[in-house]
């Protein structure tokens, strides 16, 4: 007997050992994905900056300081040539070898920003810290080519270069110049198809929750729907992509590639698992709380709204933005309907057209410029902290509005 207690104790001790070597094995994984996207990512929102010297009071810019205060002033300040005199600055500066390709293709917008903050530089010489140019800005990262290595070695010998926020990459959307590529298109198209997504799935997921689980009667209908329910959570993304374009693009004919059709996709997709979550919630109501209602003299539809579902409300929210989640990481259904497109705008409402952060993570990987590698990394980690806060807020609505028996 003492031999077989021994035994057990030993089972229950490798059984204990298998279970934190599982846990540590999962936790290391974890923490080398997030580590690994955080280190790659950290580049994508920083910038090389240069100092360059420019002087517009040589450069005789022919512009009205009065043009300058409206919307008018990006105009003016095109058509009087700043650009060429900034490409015209870094030759004079750096010389005609460098001076061409030092600066990044944008850097002529940060001079006309600046130029709209304070009007009297049209006046003076000024130094300005201007994005370099992708090459230049990898090689200042980490390795590069040995041009770029060189051109960085020099320019630090003489301290001219500095490293900042890249708020372009936080403010603006795509472009093919890594260094003025950005995420906020991606990001509000994200939203913009989540808030779609939102407001078809959830009344109509959690109504047909309520229906099945308070008011439809047992039988074979039931059932067949109940199944098709299940069997649908279950189906690969792709086919509601397929749906989606044969349904809402070939048969409505709305516009591609817009928030719109992309929300409805994912509506359809995230629809069962919030129907599933929400008859779970709704049936773990205890049936005291129906009859006690019903014995004071409630009406059916006071019990169900006044009663069961402010309880069952947690489980409910946690499902459906568990459900969200999900459809946020979704790439397959939107690659069908379009939204891979290249959108240079961030969208202005729903029906303009639009990307989604993991399409945008997918068409950044696929670049061969050195310099969206970064990028690709730095659009991961917005993506895993927008995934992130959407599962902060599920376990806050959850313990807010959780009841304990």
């Amino acid at each position: 007997m003492q031999s077989r207690v021994r035994r057990r104790y030993r089972a229950e001790r490798r059984f204990r050992l298998l279970g934190l070597a599982a846990v540590t094995l999962s936790g290391a994984f974890l923490l080398f994905l997030l580590g690994s996207m955080l280190l790659r990512g950290a580049g994508g929102f920083l910038e090389t900056r240069v100092a360059m010297p420019i002087d517009f009071a040589r450069a005789s810019l022919d512009v009205d300081p009065r043009r300058l205060q409206g919307r008018a002033a990006d105009l003016a300040l095109a058509g009087a040539g700043l650009e060429g005199a900034v490409d015209d600055a870094a030759v004079a500066a750096f010389g005609p070898d460098l001076g061409g390709r030092i600066l990044s293709d944008g850097a002529w917008l940060r001079v006309r920003e600046a130029i709209k903050d304070d009007p009297s530089v049209l006046s003076r010489r000024v130094v300005m810290s201007l994005p370099v140019a992708s090459p230049i800005d990898v090689a200042a990262k980490g390795p590069g080519s040995v041009e770029a290595e060189a051109v960085v070695a020099s320019l630090r010998s003489g301290d001219l270069l500095s490293t900042g926020l890249n708020r372009e990459f936080l403010l603006s959307a795509d472009s093919t110049d890594p260094t003025r590529a950005g995420i906020w298109g991606a990001l509000k198209g994200s939203i913009l198809t989540m808030l779609v997504t939102l407001l078809l799935a959830f009344p109509i997921g959690l109504l047909a929750a309520l229906y099945l689980e308070e008011y439809a009667p047992k039988n074979r209908w039931t059932d067949l729907i109940e199944v098709s329910i299940n069997n649908l959570a279950a189906v690969p993304s792709i086919i509601f992509g397929l749906l989606g374009l044969a349904l809402f693009l070939g048969t409505f004919g709305l516009p591609r590639s817009a928030p719109l059709v992309g929300g409805l996709t994912l509506a359809l997709l995230t629809m069962p698992v919030i129907v599933i979550a929400s008859r779970n919630a709704i049936k773990a109501v205890p049936p005291s709380i129906r009859d006690a209602a019903l014995g004071v003299g409630a009406s059916p539809i006071q019990v169900v709204f006044h009663h069961v579902l402010p309880l069952a409300l947690p489980g409910i929210l946690t499902g459906t933005i568990i459900g969200m989640a999900r459809a946020l990481g979704e790439t397959a259904p939107l690659l069908m309907i379009g939204m891979r497109a290249f959108i240079a705008a961030p969208p202005d409402g729903i029906t303009d057209p639009a990307t989604v952060l993991p399409v945008q993570v997918f068409l950044w990987s696929d670049e061969v410029g050195r310099g969206f590698v970064e990028k690709t990394s730095a659009a991961i980690v917005v993506l895993l902290v927008f995934l992130l806060a959407m599962n902060a807020l599920a376990i806050h609505l959850r313990n807010r509005f959780e009841t304990r028996w």
